[in-house]
């Protein structure tokens, strides 16, 4: 029987990807493969900012979405409400969507061989650690309701 109103999730997602982006940094300082930091050519450059407009784009807006609905998009707190407005239609996690290209554009501009390889690992903790814990408790919260959005929506796209 659950007994707390929030998703236990195993860390905040963008401690996550700033923790990886972190280990990367230091990795490719340390034992460098490719071409090491800061030397990105004008595609990677070009591509990388991309990347990084549209994931901050896509962890922004939709976190507007959640306040206005009046629910905190902090998994460690309560939902007072399911958000299915915006690109929740689309996806139920635009939030991690943005931020994974975000880290994915960084990559790129950063140059960084190390950052990339970590997004694996990042990935997995994210779906296995938050996703799905966050989809356990959204079932408990708002039962069928939220059963019926599973069914609509895809979890990634």
């Amino acid at each position: 029987m659950r007994t707390k109103d929030y998703a236990d999730v195993v860390i905040r997602p963008p401690i996550l990807f700033l923790g990886a982006l972190l280990l990367g940094c230091v990795l490719t300082l340390l034992l460098p493969i490719g071409p090491g930091l800061a030397k990105p050519n004008g595609l990677g450059l070009t591509v990388g900012i991309v990347f990084v407009v549209v994931g901050f784009a896509l962890a922004v807006f939709p976190a507007r979405r959640f306040r206005k609905a009046g629910t905190s998009v902090v998994p460690g707190e309560p939902s007072r409400v399911l958000v299915r407005e915006g690109l929740y239609k689309i996806t139920r996690n635009p939030i991690y969507i943005g931020l994974i290209l975000t880290y994915f554009g960084l990559c790129l501009i950063l140059t960084s061989v190390w950052m990339l390889l970590l997004l694996i690992p990042a990935a997995i903790v994210l779906h296995q650690g938050v996703v799905k814990r966050e989809e356990e408790y959204l079932d408990w919260k708002f039962g069928e309701d939220y059963r019926r959005y599973l069914e609509q929506v895809p979890r990634w796209l």
